[in-house]
């Protein structure tokens, strides 16, 4: 289309656009009108005049062709040009910023890497669109991938870079050419930009100084072929023996209806495969795999899906995921308020668990309690904890048959602080004084619970003790907490196999953003009740399990001495209860996996004993390498926020990076906690990478430059040299000779001879 036009009228496109009209004769624009009026009057009179066979029409037709031909020949007498403002060779710096990060080596394009076009026209001293540049401006050539630096030969390049910052590398060039009269940028990238950085902030600065950004796309705009696992959901922390449901999301194109198979590997072990589906082009399918955490430690978790015939990019099929397998007790206080065989049988499913610690406060009769695996003889000596820094101590809390007057009100706020702001996990568990039956309509806790408390059954409407056969929702298909099989199916089907059993207090629904995992059938009770539902609150999590005897499938007739179902489910749900559960100290980084030289952004939150958030103390942060060196820094309180401090690493050195920080306050020790972070080269690059033209039109649109692909390139030279940018001149471009400008004359004129003759005029 370009070609076109410029043959018609003699320039390209671009020359119109930053062009202006103008008129090369020395005579008034005014007298040019006072001739086409003088000319063009006495021809629409002599029109009018005539008679004969022609109509109205027709001498209307006929007097406005022969009054265009008159006027295209005056405008043509009159010496149209095009005034535009060009360079001073020679005169202008021109920055060409080169992405030299790793999707530059995908070769997606006749099987060449996208960074042979850069050898090819700038590392050639031959190329044709570098000497035609060196002509017109002083080039100062920059390479960037997540920071940028001026570079003086095409060697410097490796294309290795683990990111693209094209925000930052403009920015930079504005900065370090600000001194000099700047033509404008060109950016030679793919534009998979992955920085997570704004780009409105740099583009407003070149745009105020006038500087047109010419971007340059590199690579396909879709690939043919090619599978991605593009994300990885999993928690940082896990117990050691925990089981876990992880989502992985697959993309892909040109494998519509291909099952593949999706390996989860540990230290080279594969630990888990999945079957995956991949749906149609353009959508995502989901895969849902089951693994055990069995090693103690921070574990490196790769998802992958092999290679296969034909892919474009085999390097976006894998994900890696840090996970903190974290071998030591959690504490959970199981108070209950009357002996039944719930303690019993919850107690005994998970003794052989040696990750979770189950402390039992039994009320026996008024005011007297029997203690279980307590550590020492001081703990709960007093009964339910009455103070925050004993209640905090614990991880989760499990509330049996016990009823909401047997505590004090602050113990009741004390009970929803340890989930709100603690971030401990409440379970409640259903029995004759629990939910509703035990009094906790309009307590404290009836906010946390994530279930809708009905007025206790009275009225002899509904039995007060239910039969329930349980389900599995969609929601509970998929959570760790419910998964008795090693895929969804088996456990579905063990599900369904189990006994029914009783509830006291029935419960239909659920506040909005609880989820309900399991759900209840029953004949005699109308609606389905709720078995097992959660949601977040606050920093925390509560459970509801209104079921006052599990043990049923633990003692059933049905259920084989050796089948494990009931202890699987309480270890299951214990084991999340307490997941997440925030220390007095945390540490967290912007992501666990990092390339080497890359600042790091390490925050820290401080709480005392009640969790309450602490400023101005002093807290210290040591980075221990693979190799054992140590780097140790203070960290600062940031002001914006209570108890965070934060400080910046750098590391170099690739493995596995321990980070230890440590509070003081008084000198005396407050509380510490120990995290992780992977360095590695990343393979980010490699995902999302086709060329985005989308992102590299906006750049050059709002800059006041041009988009071009290797196609289009060639007239990227001429393109620079017309801009109002640096030092310029002002030039005139006759336009009087135009093609377009003989060919309206005589098309208008053919036009008038055709009509004539179609109308029998002549």
């Amino acid at each position: 289309m370009d070609s076109l036009f410029e043959f018609l009228f003699k320039y390209r496109p671009l020359m119109f656009e930053r062009g202006d009209l103008a008129f090369a004769t020395p005579w008034p624009a005014y007298l040019g009108l006072t001739v086409l009026v003088a000319v063009a009057v006495p021809t629409v009179f002599m029109y009018a005049r005539v008679r004969g066979k022609s109509l109205r029409r027709d001498r209307i037709a006929l007097a406005a062709i022969r009054t265009a031909v008159l006027a295209l020949l005056l405008f043509s007498l009159f010496r149209p040009v095009l005034v535009l403002s060009t360079v001073v060779p020679q005169r202008n710096f021109l920055g060409i910023l080169i992405d030299d990060s790793r999707s530059m080596q995908i070769a997606d394009r006749d099987g060449e890497p996208r960074s042979g076009f850069v050898q090819h026209n700038f590392g050639l001293e031959e190329s044709k669109l570098l000497h035609e540049l060196s002509e017109r401006f002083i080039l100062r050539f920059f390479k960037f991938a997540s920071s940028s630096d001026r570079i003086t030969d095409l060697s410097e390049l490796s294309f290795t870079g683990s990111q693209t910052n094209i925000g930052r590398a403009l920015d930079r060039a504005r900065q370090e050419l600000s001194s000099v009269p700047l033509a404008g940028l060109v950016t030679i990238t793919d534009g998979a930009d992955n920085a997570n950085e704004a780009l409105t902030e740099p583009l407003l600065a070149l745009r105020a100084r006038s500087v047109p950004v010419y971007t340059v796309g590199l690579g396909r705009e879709s690939f043919s072929r090619d599978i991605e696992v593009s994300r990885v959901e999993t928690p940082r922390t896990v117990l050691k023996g925990s089981s876990l449901v992880v989502d992985v999301m697959v993309t892909q194109t040109g494998f519509r209806g291909s099952t593949v198979e999706l390996q989860v590997e540990d230290a080279g072990q594969i630990v888990s495969t999945q079957e995956v589906e991949l749906p149609a082009r353009g959508e995502a399918a989901t895969a849902r795999v089951h693994f055990t955490a069995n090693e103690a430690g921070p574990r490196l978790f790769r998802f992958r899906i092999p290679p296969q015939p034909g892919e474009m990019v085999t390097q976006n099929n894998e994900q890696e995921a840090l996970i903190v397998v974290e071998d030591r007790k959690e504490k959970i206080l199981y108070f209950e308020g009357e002996p039944r065989f719930e303690v019993k049988f919850l107690r005994r499913a998970v003794t052989d668990d040696e990750n979770i610690q189950v402390v039992t406060l039994l009320r026996t009769a008024e005011n007297k309690f029997l203690r279980l695996d307590v550590d020492d003889e001081e703990e709960l000596v007093g009964g339910f904890p009455k103070t925050r820094e004993e209640l905090f101590g614990y991880r989760g809390i499990i509330l049996g048959s016990v009823e909401a007057s047997f505590f004090t009100h602050d113990q009741l706020r004390m009970i929803s602080d340890f989930v709100s702001q603690r971030g401990g996990g409440l379970l409640m568990l259903g029995g004759r004084r629990a939910f509703a039956e035990g009094g906790y309509t309009d307590t404290p806790i009836e906010d946390v619970l994530p279930v809708v408390l009905e007025s206790p059954v009275d009225d002899g409407e509904e039995p007060f003790v239910t039969e329930i056969k349980v389900a599995l929702t969609p929601s509970g298909m998929t959570h760790a907490a419910t998964q008795l099989g090693s895929t969804s199916e088996e456990t579905a089907e063990r599900w369904r196999m189990l006994p029914p059993v009783t509830m006291v207090n029935p419960i239909r629904r659920i506040k909005p953003g609880a989820t309900t995992l399991l759900t209840g059938d029953a004949d005699d009770l109308s609606g389905s009740p709720v078995v097992l539902a959660f949601q977040r609150y606050g920093r925390g999590k509560a459970l509801a399990f209104p079921v006052q005897d599990s043990w049923t499938w633990q003692m059933h007739a049905e259920i084989p001495l050796d089948d494990m179902t009931h202890e699987t489910l309480w270890r299951q749900l214990l084991r999340w209860l307490v997941s997440g559960v925030p220390d007095r100290v945390n540490v967290r980084t912007p992501t666990d996996r990092t390339a080497p030289d890359e600042p790091v952004e390490l925050i820290a939150e401080v709480e005392d004993d009640t969790f309450l958030r602490v400023n101005n103390t002093e807290v210290e942060a040591s980075v221990t390498s693979p190799s054992g060196e140590m780097i140790s820094a203070r960290m600062e309180w940031t002001v914006d926020r209570d108890g965070e401090y934060r400080v910046d690493f750098t590391p170099s050195e690739r493995g596995l990076h321990e980070i230890h920080v440590q509070a003081l306050e008084d000198g005396e020790f407050l509380a510490s906690e120990t995290s992780y972070i992977q360095v590695t080269d990343l393979a980010s690059e490699y995902f999302d990478a086709e060329m985005r033209p989308t992102v590299l039109r906006r750049i050059a649109e709002e800059t006041g430059g041009r988009f071009y692909t290797p196609e289009t390139v060639s007239t990227l030279a001429e393109d620079l040299s017309y801009t109002e940018s640096g030092t310029t001149v002002l030039e005139q471009k006759e336009l009087w000779d135009m093609p377009i400008v003989f060919f309206l004359v005589v098309l208008l004129v053919s036009g008038e001879w055709t009509y004539r003759r179609w109308r029998r005029l002549v």
